[in-house]
């Protein structure tokens, strides 16, 4: 008998099996990253303090107000995060991708934050 999982299911599996190996502390935190349909999330969060270091989203104003495509506003909240990590203190990070394919948004996401500083 096969079983039919929803993607959304599968996903949080995927993301499940990651989690076991990737883990954020205060010497490299995890630099997570949510894409939902229309928009795109990352935070730096240190998992052993339990605290989120810096956040952006495509849902700031000053980001919301920039016409463009997903992959644009996704550069865009890479570059963010990536500055506001910077003045956090944070220079590396550990890479959580939250069990999506490594293409597309993001990527621009990730090759963005690289390019404002963030080693990972």
């Amino acid at each position: 008998m096969t079983v039919s999982t929803s993607r959304g299911a599968a996903r949080q599996k995927r993301h499940d099996r990651l989690r076991l190996k990737v883990a954020g502390d205060g010497a490299r935190p995890r630099l997570a990253v949510f894409r939902s349909l229309n928009h795109i999330y990352a935070q730096v969060i240190d998992d052993s303090a339990g605290r989120t270091l810096a956040a952006a989203s495509s849902l700031e104003a000053e980001l919301k107000s920039a016409k463009g495509t997903k992959s644009a506003e996704a550069t865009a909240v890479g570059r963010l995060v990536a500055q506001r990590a910077k003045a956090a203190g944070v220079g590396q990070v550990v890479f959580d991708r939250a069990g999506f394919r490594y293409h597309g948004r993001i990527k621009s996401l990730a090759d963005a934050a690289r390019e404002a500083g963030l080693d990972f």
